[in-house]
């Protein structure tokens, strides 16, 4: 089941909703959401639900270890890591490490053909996370095992994130209000997120996909360039949009979540980008691995390879893929080059940097989404020398881009630089009441959600774009 299915719009959240506000007390209602929640992930992945329930057990009981005893506090802390990332590994790299080893000797290991199991990165970092923030300060752990499942498993968070720390939720799962005002702004993130998905992510999603599909022989720089835009904006809206959505939920529920983008192709310099993209994994990082690494405490060389070690497990992190690492070490290879004053600082501000940031995010991006480094070597071939265009290429280009796919392309890339809504915050400042800024976003939710169900039921199954991580 996925936010954009008619199931889950139609039965499960209406369903979960209701039953949610019928509940006479907080206990019962945080029991409602667990339950909600299993059922949630279970419509995906029944057999993995064990997995899940046997990772929450696993950091429950080291973090009780971690509040009850003072001795081998240490230990725990490590074997709880090495418990997280072993249900990690296993399920997500071994086949990678199996075929790596295959690729490189002659061993001709069989593969597993364990099949991914949905959103394991995500709550596999947000146990982690608990673990080792109990072991730095055990009263911020629980005692209570269904707080820490409700946790781990809330739906609207649980298979693409963002990345939830338990401390900046405990309170919330303990004591939250649901107010008129709260459920209006979750509903209209919701639908924003829902219109992001539907609208754009997936249009756009169709140029890009057709582009990758490309033979060499077919492609040119124009579709090329075409094609790695594409995918820019449709990884941006598809997540962002996934995010929104997972936000607005958590609202209309009495949860407020952390922001998980902050118009990151507004960025300057690729340090800002990690500023304002993935925002809860960034920071995750920083402080579970950057910071106990050393930060930038150990000199000038340690940071910097503190920050290679930080890509690298960042690239690693979104998939089994040789793709993703490097993707990982082209942006941690930048952020260095940033830190050490390689690239100037005036091409790391305004127009400049922004232009130069964007093709370093946009080339990454082309390499994150080939499936293969052969692939991704064929389309920086036509990115960079495919000049020689071919009439069969020109009509590929038209058929690709009709009137339709050229409007959302555009409306993509001017609300991915927040052009429209800088524009209407200047309408909101220029003395837009109240009460007319109230009536404008309700009829627009409302004709974005109409458009959005439409198009979404005369549309093939797109999952989200995370999933897979």
């Amino acid at each position: 089941m996925v936010f954009s299915s008619p199931v889950f719009l139609f039965f499960f959240l209406p369903i979960t909703y209701l039953g949610y506000r019928l509940l006479p007390s907080l206990s019962w209602r945080n029991a409602w959401l667990t339950l909600a929640s299993l059922v949630f992930f279970s419509f995906g992945q029944l057999p993995y639900l064990v997995l899940l329930l046997v990772s929450v057990l696993i950091n429950y009981g080291f973090g009780l270890w971690l509040q009850l005893g003072r001795r081998y506090r240490r230990l725990a802390v490590g074997l709880a890591s090495a418990a997280n990332l072993l249900l990690l590994g296993t399920f997500k790299y071994l086949d990678f490490v199996l075929a790596t080893v295959n690729g490189l000797t002659e061993a001709n290991l069989p593969l597993t053909g364990i099949v991914l199991p949905i959103g394991i990165s995500f709550y596999t970092f947000q146990g982690m996370s608990y673990v080792i923030d109990v072991y730095r300060r055990p009263e911020q752990g629980t005692r209570n095992p269904g707080t820490l499942l409700l946790y781990i498993s809330f739906f609207p968070q649980l298979i693409a994130g963002p990345i939830v720390i338990y401390h900046d939720v405990a309170d919330q799962i303990r004591d939250r209000q649901l107010t008129p005002e709260l459920t209006l702004s979750g509903l209209r993130r919701f639908i924003i997120g829902f219109g992001k998905k539907m609208l754009l992510a997936n249009s756009v999603g169709e140029i890009a996909d057709a582009v990758f599909a490309l033979e060499a022989a077919e492609l040119d720089f124009r579709l090329a360039w075409l094609g790695a835009v594409c995918y820019t904006m449709q990884i941006y809206f598809d997540f962002s949009g996934y995010s929104d959505m997972a936000i607005g939920l958590g609202r209309l529920f009495g949860f407020r979540f952390l922001e998980n983008f902050n118009l990151p192709y507004t960025a300057a310099s690729i340090k800002e980008f990690w500023r304002r993209w993935h925002i809860s994994l960034s920071s995750w990082f920083r402080d579970y691995l950057y910071i106990p690494l050393g930060g930038n405490r150990k000199g000038e060389m340690r940071t910097h390879l503190n920050k290679f070690i930080v890509f690298f497990a960042t690239g690693l992190w979104h998939g089994a893929n040789w793709t993703f690492v490097l993707w990982g070490l082209w942006h941690g290879l930048f952020s260095t080059l940033e830190g050490a004053d390689v690239i100037p600082r005036r091409l790391r501000t305004g127009l400049p940097g922004r232009i130069y940031t964007m093709l370093v995010v946009i080339l990454g991006f082309t390499l994150f989404r080939a499936d293969t480094l052969a692939d991704a070597g064929v389309m920086f071939s036509a990115m960079f020398t495919g000049f020689s265009l071919q009439p069969a290429n020109t009509l590929t280009l038209i058929s690709l881009l009709d009137a339709k796919s050229a409007f959302l392309l555009l409306a993509a890339v001017l609300f991915a630089l927040g052009i429209p809504q800088r524009g209407w915050a200047v309408l909101r400042t220029r003395g837009l009441s109240d009460r007319v800024n109230g009536a404008a976003a309700a009829v627009g939710c409302g004709a974005l959600f109409l458009v959005s169900v439409l198009t979404l039921a005369g549309a093939t199954f797109n999952p989200f774009i995370y999933f897979q991580f």
